[in-house]
């Protein structure tokens, strides 16, 4: 992929934008220059909005913003003919369409944020665990993606149950199958994963978890899988996962919340303080229930608008469901 021989050819940034490469997921914020400078979306999710950002730039062809077509890309150094010093050219082609770009150096900006209370329901069925495996996916991809330097102690031992099956997508994904990117190997729990679940059932005294993740542990066979997963929706399994979600969201709140312009931000605490007026109420009955938001990226907005929800807890048949609700203007 690249060619030449640059101080820059193994820093971790090129390494970044190569390895967005290789898998053609290149995507520019804008063709516009904007004080020198273009952005590539490097990761985003509900943890992070991270961007590769090319300066001293510029750009010549077409890039088609709107492209969902295969992407191939060469990345190499030549001599700027104005200034005499080298530069990264790094050729994008989409289909029929070309467009270069020229740059002096490559730097990463990232933006952290707190994904503790943050959720979709996109899925029907346990939607308080395909929570949590949302929010340990974009976790595990934070690390993978970032590295451990941008997350807390915490992060870096919850991020292994990303691959304890039981929990992960294999039986309780957050998104439908179109959307889910496979690992290899999903249906295999890491040790790491297995040692912390096992930390949460000691801490917790679940006798009967333990004994079968001392067993899952060396049976890692998928009727296993689905026998614990089907554990942790059980009323009787209940103290684990709570204790699972509060730590997580402990972890998560180290970040700052995202915060939008004034007109959205007074639209936001209309709908939280709604909210909360019927946590209060269902509360006065003996009811728990959760608040839980979806909002929109800062950095390069979507869709997506904000919404808040309140995840109500039920019992049925020694299940532990949840019905949502979204809260309206």
């Amino acid at each position: 992929m690249f060619t030449g021989n640059n101080k820059f050819e193994i820093s971790d940034t090129i390494l970044k934008l190569e390895e967005l490469l290789e898998q053609g997921q290149f995507e520019l914020m804008s063709a516009q220059v904007i004080d020198g400078k273009l952005k590539a979306v490097y990761l985003m999710n509900d943890a992070v909005e991270s961007f590769l950002v090319f300066e001293q730039a510029r750009i010549t062809g077409v890039y088609q913003k709107e492209y969902e077509g295969d992407v191939e890309a060469s990345l190499s150094i030549h001599q700027n003919p104005d200034t005499e010093k080298e530069e990264f050219v790094l050729v994008v082609y989409q289909g029929d369409t070309v467009c270069t770009l020229f740059f002096a150096d490559i730097v990463l900006e990232t933006h952290l944020y707190d994904y503790g209370k943050v959720g979709h329901f996109w899925v029907e069925g346990y939607e308080y665990l395909r929570q949590l495996e949302y929010r340990l996916a974009i976790l595990r991809d934070k690390r993978d993606y970032l590295g451990e330097v941008y997350c807390n102690a915490a992060e870096l031992k919850l991020a292994h149950l990303a691959e304890f099956p039981p929990l992960n997508y294999c039986c309780y994904p957050a998104v439908p199958e179109k959307y889910i990117v496979p690992k290899e190997n999903p249906w295999m729990p890491s040790e790491n994963a297995i040692r912390v679940m096992m930390e949460f059932a000691k801490q917790t005294e679940d006798k009967s978890l333990q004994r079968i993740l001392s067993f899952y542990k060396k049976h890692s066979w998928r009727w296993v899988t689905w026998w614990i997963a089907d554990m942790l929706h059980k009323n009787v399994h209940a103290e684990v996962v709570d204790l699972l979600t509060e730590e997580l969201t402990k972890a998560a709140s180290d970040y700052p919340e995202r915060r939008f312009d004034e007109k959205e931000e007074k639209e936001h605490k209309i709908l939280l303080e709604r909210a909360k007026q019927e946590q209060r109420k269902l509360k006065e009955q003996g009811i728990k229930a959760d608040i839980v938001r979806e909002e929109p990226f800062i950095t390069s907005r979507d869709s997506l608008r904000y919404k808040v929800y309140l995840m109500e807890w039920q019992s049925k048949r020694g299940n532990r469901i949840v019905k949502i609700k979204e809260i309206n203007n």
